[in-house]
């Protein structure tokens, strides 16, 4: 693995922490959401803008992407 990988790797696993402690979920319930609503490619790709966001900044636009991901679908 790479650094920009590693990055990345440590970035994901952030983003899944911080959303599991402020939606009270446990991380398997985090896993599966993200997995549903295609999270983790969205901040995969997205790595170089949101990873110097502020924590809270990023949590509003997981639940956004969520939101929208939503909307699609249905």
């Amino acid at each position: 693995m790479n650094k920009r990988e590693l990055d990345i790797a440590y970035f994901l696993s952030f983003c899944i922490e911080q959303y599991k402690m402020e939606q009270g979920l446990s991380g398997e319930e985090v896993m599966n959401l993200f997995e549903k609503y295609n999270v983790l490619p969205y901040l995969s790709d997205n790595f170089e803008v949101l990873h110097t966001q502020s924590r809270q900044w990023l949590l509003e636009e997981i639940e956004g992407y969520i939101a929208k991901r939503k909307e699609e679908i249905q």
